[in-house]
């Protein structure tokens, strides 16, 4: 359900991190879990240095949230996102902050830096308001909605959002230019009211992206919010647009507001305080006529900043008595573990892992693989194939897919005794070595002849189909780059005499995939190759690298890119080493029951070719 127009934020609301802030997303992190949020509100990271993830904590628990180069990839991968919080530099705020506003899903913008250019800032303003989108800044700490959604570090730490009643909503609305003094108020009205429903922090620059007025008139029209309070700054003039919509009576619920900055007139000469905006430029712009305007209007002015707390209780009382503040229970915080080194000093430790886990679980009563329990393994009979594809893919594939895995490790289980892996295997376990080692030694030959072909075959004709070259055209490339095609040509087998494997896999394919477009493809291009060679033909390891993509093409499971990078991690050659690890510890086995000796390689089988002398 979407959220009403005065309302930025709810308990919904997730939000995008512009730049690796990683103190303010945990900061982020621990109000959601002290507000008892189910989710955390950062959805996603855009860190144009790298992609990835990014480990932080969500309570006792760690999390992972992904990191993304563009705002374009994060609002792709994460709809549901609209707010973005900006801690971009002053010199890149404006472009990703405009960037941020010409993107539909995204609502509310915050934006961090200090010292964006006055002109650039009245652009992103204008802008804002013509695309009906609400700028919190420049140059604030942001804001909050009590028991809901913080931006970065405002409410400072876990004690203060626990000692200010963050945590939960009140039934004040506060908005201020300044996020020291918004912290300040957030404890102040927690200890004279309910506390704080929402709080903003308009920035200190001179041009904000919107005004004290713009976020008044949202807690006017928000019925949960039954006080209004406002801290106002020396200098410029947005205070009296206050005053006139109190005239007009937009503003109709009780507002406490003082402006600061009363002591400039004790100085000989102007003084700036702080901010860009506070420095007041005309009588019309000092603290103290400002303050009686809003007086006069009919605001809770208080005679200084210090009984501005006796202010607030007196309104609050006040809409007690007359029942337009009902008090709720309170609701107590939810408790954050400490972060490590803070929690030595005290005795209380969270530890941060060494290693991350997705894929398996042996903590409980029953091994999980992925998301099924070893038992339903076995009573759904997922076979090998199925274990794959849960803990290599993260998927439970479809059954024809985990029979193509079992069918794949079959094929690949042996070769004979006379290729690299088993010859190795062999002379180890002959030399006397162990199951691990003759296996590793075994292992430690496949590559790109021996093998690797399989990824290697993939890598190719997926590259090829995709960039839509004919099978003539691959070949010919192929030729001109003085590179063989992997996946074609057989020492022995020929189209006269065809490879049984290849035959078996190829059958099950084109009698099982949804569509088996890449295969095709490379029976096209085995017609070129075998014109010229009739060796040159789909061989084993070309035949499963090809159909396994088709697999991942058709199943619906895995998108264009995942396959890609599938292919481009190896997990192919990964198939080859599982099938071929049975037959190699086959040749061991085999090799110690026979109780064979050393091998020695013999004399007349080496050309022994020494200089003259």
């Amino acid at each position: 359900m979407s959220k009403p127009e005065y309302e930025l934020f709810d308990k919904n609301t997730q939000a995008i991190i512009y730049n690796y802030q990683q103190a303010a997303i945990q900061r982020m992190l621990d109000f959601d879990y002290v507000c008892g949020r189910e989710t955390p509100s950062v959805a996603c990271i855009v860190n144009p240095a790298r992609a990835g993830l990014h480990k932080c904590f969500f309570g006792g628990n760690q999390v992972l949230i992904p990191m993304y180069r563009t705002i374009t990839e994060a609002c792709e991968n994460h709809p549901n996102v609209d707010v973005m919080i900006n801690f971009a530099s002053s010199r890149s705020s404006y472009q990703t902050t405009v960037e941020a506003l010409n993107t539909p899903q995204l609502k509310t913008i915050a934006v961090i830096a200090e010292g964006i250019p006055e002109r650039k800032s009245k652009e992103m303003a204008a802008l804002a308001l013509k695309l009906g989108k609400v700028i919190i800044g420049p140059a604030t700490v942001g804001g909050l909605k009590a028991g809901a959604f913080k931006i970065g570090n405002t409410g400072g730490t876990v004690e203060n959002i626990i000692t200010s009643k963050l945590h939960r909503c009140g039934s004040v609305g506060f908005v201020s230019k300044s996020g020291g003094m918004s912290n300040e108020m957030y404890n102040l009205v927690s200890q004279n009211s309910n506390g704080i429903y929402e709080g903003i922090a308009i920035g200190g620059d001179m041009y904000p992206g919107s005004t004290l007025l713009q976020h008044l008139l949202r807690f006017e029209a928000n019925p949960e919010i039954k006080i209004l309070c406002c801290l106002g700054e020396v200098g410029g003039t947005d205070e009296y647009a206050i005053v006139e919509a109190i005239k007009e009576n937009k503003l109709t619920k009780p507002l406490i507001m003082w402006v600061t900055g009363t002591c400039a007139k004790v100085f000989p000469t102007s003084v700036q305080f702080g901010h860009a905006g506070a420095k007041a430029g005309s009588e019309a712009e000092s603290a103290d006529a400002k303050n009686a305007a809003l007086k006069e209007a009919g605001a809770h002015v208080p005679q200084s900043f210090d009984e501005y707390g006796e202010k607030i209780r007196e309104v609050f009382q006040d809409l007690k008595q007359k029942g337009v503040i009902v008090e709720k229970p309170e609701i107590a915080p939810v408790h954050v573990p400490m972060d490590y080194k803070q929690a030595l000093k005290e005795g209380i430790i969270r530890k941060d892992p060494s290693f991350i886990n997705t894929i398996s679980d042996d903590r409980g009563e029953e091994l999980i693989y992925l998301n099924k329990t070893i038992s339903q393994a076995f009573k759904e009979d997922i076979g090998v194939g199925g274990v794959v594809g849960l803990l290599w893919f993260k998927r439970d594939l479809p059954p024809y897919a985990k029979r193509f895995i079992d069918m794949v490790i079959m094929v690949t289980a042996d070769h004979g005794p006379a290729v690299s892996g088993a010859h190795n295997a062999i002379v180890a376990s002959r030399a006397g070595k162990d199951m691990i080692s003759s296996l590793v030694s075994g292992l430690l030959t496949i590559g790109p002849r021996f093998g690797g072909a399989i990824d290697g075959a993939a890598q190719m004709f997926y590259d090829a189909y995709k960039r839509g070259l004919s099978p003539e055209e691959f070949v010919v490339e192929m030729k001109k780059k003085g590179v063989n095609i992997q996946g074609i040509g057989h020492r022995i087998k020929s189209v006269q005499n065809p490879d049984v494997r290849v035959q078996i896999i190829k059958e099950y394919v084109q009698e099982n995939f949804k569509s088996h477009e890449l295969l095709d493809y490379a029976l096209e291009v085995e017609k070129v190759t075998t014109s010229k060679k009739n060796n040159l033909i789909l061989n084993v390891d070309g035949c499963i690298g090809i159909c396994f993509v088709d697999l991942m093409l058709s199943c619906g499971q895995f998108s264009e890119k995942e396959v890609q990078e599938y292919i481009d991690l190896g997990v192919l050659n990964g198939l080859f080493v599982v099938g071929r690890s049975i037959g190699l510890i086959g040749h061991v086995l085999d090799q110690k029951r026979l109780k064979q000796g050393l091998y020695r390689h013999p004399w007349d089988d080496i050309a022994y070719m020494l200089p003259d002398e």
